[in-house]
């Protein structure tokens, strides 16, 4: 299974949310760019960088720092966060992110995100982000009324490049991943489903790996000091580069 460290920005800092709400933030670091360092320094070739304050406000709100660390971290970078339209999807890919994120887009914009699958195959990540079985939009602040299956399989037909399965009620609290849930949304589609949400421990991790989850991200355990890349790599069955 593919582990990829995850970065979550919010005001510039490097934060995570509890489950979602941005009324409950834990601030990691003030220099997300030594951050991402530290993850290269520590072995981890791949990062998941996420504009919390883009994802609430519809639009890019961390772009210089999002772009230091695409300039500083030789990182295959997926970035996702306020991306709702071509203009800025194709100005992530300019910059040299590996893959662009994309969710509400996904059920307000379907054309959209169609069209960018086509015209940049593998690059797209759809964001699946799911409360109690039904799609979260607007940085998980809005109801959009589609199952998460639905979506899935939608998406997957365009040719999408991952589909990004965040299980809300998991996120940020290190209580364990949902993995039945990921591996009942991996069974409907052929792209590959990045679980996201609850990992707290080595042995989530492994839980993972161990049932047939193709990848995952994982944020507040590392950025606590919960394990290392190492270890997390090792309980993952990868090995750092």
């Amino acid at each position: 299974m593919e582990l990829i460290p995850a970065i979550d920005l919010l005001g510039g800092k490097v934060v995570r949310l509890q489950r979602g709400r941005y009324d409950q933030v834990t601030v990691y670091s003030e220099r997300p760019v030594e951050q991402a360092r530290v993850f290269y320094d520590a072995g981890a070739r791949s990062l998941h960088v996420v504009d919390l304050d883009g994802a609430r406000d519809g639009e890019p709100r961390n772009l210089a720092v999002m772009e230091s660390i695409l300039r500083s971290v030789p990182m295959r970078i997926q970035v996702g966060g306020g991306i709702r339209d071509e203009s800025t999807a194709k100005r992530w890919l300019s910059a040299g992110a590996s893959r662009v994120v994309l969710g509400t887009a996904a059920v307000k914009q379907p054309a959209l995100v169609k069209r960018l699958c086509e015209q940049h195959p593998g690059a797209v990540v759809v964001a699946v982000d799911e409360r109690d079985g039904e799609v979260a939009v607007e940085g998980w602040l809005e109801a959009s009324g589609r199952s998460a299956r639905e979506l899935a399989r939608e998406v997957d037909a365009w040719g999408v490049g991952a589909i990004l399965h965040t299980v809300i009620a998991r996120d940020g609290t290190r209580e364990g991943p949902d993995v039945d849930a990921t591996l009942a949304l991996q069974a409907a589609v052929s792209a590959t489903v990045i679980a996201s949400g609850g990992i707290g421990e080595l042995a989530h991790i492994r839980s993972l790996a161990q049932r047939g989850v193709r990848a995952a991200v994982c944020g507040r355990a590392l950025l606590s000091g919960a394990f290392s890349i190492p270890e997390a790599f090792e309980a993952a069955g990868m090995s750092a580069e």
